[in-house]
């Protein structure tokens, strides 16, 4: 099966995922000679760093994303399909999706990262991940209806249960689901929960390691630990999860947390398509590319972002799967492939740290730049602009900036809705008038 895409005369790229490096590759090359197919398995991009706002209700999950097609809609160049991607077939120069085979003259893997839990199968089917919109729905939707369960009942060790909420994991991701928990706790649960004390709702960090912010400074570490104590956030630091069975959380040291909230931001690990040789794919589940962004041992495809590792002399084990280094690889390959085509010799990436941040609440943030580290409310202000400008689309970053600016001001919003997926009824089970009204049209 075809998956319609036009013929062309010239070069075909296929760029798999929409992600920060797939939708910033295809925006550099929308307007190159090269024909673009985009394949993603949502028909919009999401913007990740933001993943915790919608799961802890302080932004519409509309507000993170943007559709695809809408950037492109003035590029005829650019094809988008939304598809899951099933292989690719380096020989045959394809791609296998759920809608069809697409052939490639060029080929860039931009799938990113997806948990990583370890190999423990207990906790992958009890816990909650943060790494999709979908996801981060799911999460706001339990965090609200155990709010509403404990509300409704006396059975006391059953309440507690329901209030109490394990983020294991003590990296950004962590710490800004634990901070914007905390400031849910002190100033929604006392409004909307008046049979619920907000002080029994416990909000736990479980950071493996013995450091917070692990890839940042010392400084940073201690003032995250810091600013998180400061909210009451329980930290249980050099302490791993041991198990979950839905009920409660065993740790390394004993103890025991009756706990019905297991959110896991302990790790991510690449999501290789298959096709990709397994000696290319390393233990963290990530693909093997040279300075260029090429699979190892192959001409026209590539890898770039959260998927690809490329060892060099300052990150022998690859660079860290943020942002920036996603975009910053887009920006080259996108260059290095308008070089491919003039038959030009390519350029080596080299990565340019421009900094790391973190906020952890209201006027508490960490900020990390090549010269110097500094907290507090001017790298909470730093977190906000750099963030805000970073979302896709005018209308987007209105909405967040007018979201966030009416809670900082009355310290609240109104966005704590309860939106599961309404199930669709069986033939059978529709009315009979329904059924008859829908027949006849």
């Amino acid at each position: 099966m075809s998956a319609n895409i036009p013929s062309y005369d010239g070069k075909r790229l296929v760029i798999l995922g929409g992600g920060f490096a797939g939708l910033t590759l295809a925006r550099k090359l929308a307007k190159s000679n090269l024909q673009i197919v985009l394949v993603n398995k949502h028909n919009y991009h999401q913007f990740q760093p933001l993943f915790y706002q919608v799961a802890t209700a302080g932004l519409e999950p509309s507000a993170i994303a943007f559709p695809l097609r809408k950037v492109f809609q003035d590029n005829q160049n650019v094809h988008f399909r939304k598809a899951e991607i099933q292989s690719v077939d380096f020989d045959e120069k394809v791609v296998h999706t759920s809608v069809g085979t697409i052939r490639y003259d060029y080929l860039v893997n931009a799938m990113g990262a997806g948990s990583n839990f370890f190999g423990n199968k207990e906790i992958q089917k009890r816990a909650w991940g943060l790494k999709s919109i979908p996801e981060s729905l799911a999460l706001r939707n339990h965090i609200l209806m155990n709010f509403e369960r404990a509300s409704s009942i006396d059975d006391e060790k059953k309440r507690q249960e329901l209030l109490t909420i394990v983020i294991v994991g003590g990296g950004p991701t962590g710490v800004e689901v634990a901070g914007a928990l905390a400031e849910m706790r002190k100033w929604i649960i006392p409004r909307d929960y008046h049979e619920i004390d907000h002080r029994k709702v416990k909000i736990a960090v479980v950071e493996a390691s013995g450091k917070l912010l692990g890839h940042m400074t010392e400084k940073s570490h201690k003032a995250a630990e810091d600013f998180l104590k400061s909210l009451e956030v329980e930290v249980y630091n050099g302490i791993a999860v041991k198990s979950y069975d839905g009920e409660e959380v065993t740790l390394s040291n004993g103890e025991k947390l009756p706990c019905s909230t297991l959110v896991w931001a302990a790790g991510v690990k690449g999501m290789p398509v298959d096709g990709i040789p397994e000696e290319l794919i390393d233990k963290r589940d990530r693909v093997m590319v040279d300075e260029f962004s090429r699979i190892k041992g192959f001409e026209h495809e590539f890898a770039i972002g959260d998927l690809a590792t490329m060892e060099t002399k300052d990150y022998p084990h690859g660079h860290p799967q943020v942002a920036q280094v996603a975009i910053q690889q887009a920006r080259l390959l996108a260059k290095n492939l308008l070089r491919l085509e003039k038959g030009e010799k390519l350029k080596p990436f080299r990565y340019n740290d421009k900094g790391t941040m973190a906020t952890i609440g209201r006027n508490k943030a960490v900020v990390d730049l090549p010269q110097f580290s500094f907290k507090g409310f001017w790298a909470w202000l730093v977190w906000m602009i750099v963030h805000l400008m970073s979302i896709v689309g005018v209308k987007n970053r209105l909405i967040i900036f007018i979201n966030w600016v009416w809670n900082y001001i009355f310290y609240d919003q109104s966005l704590r809705l309860i939106i599961s997926p309404a199930k669709r009824p069986k033939h059978k089970d529709v009315p009979a008038g329904r059924q008859l009204e829908t027949s006849s049209k």
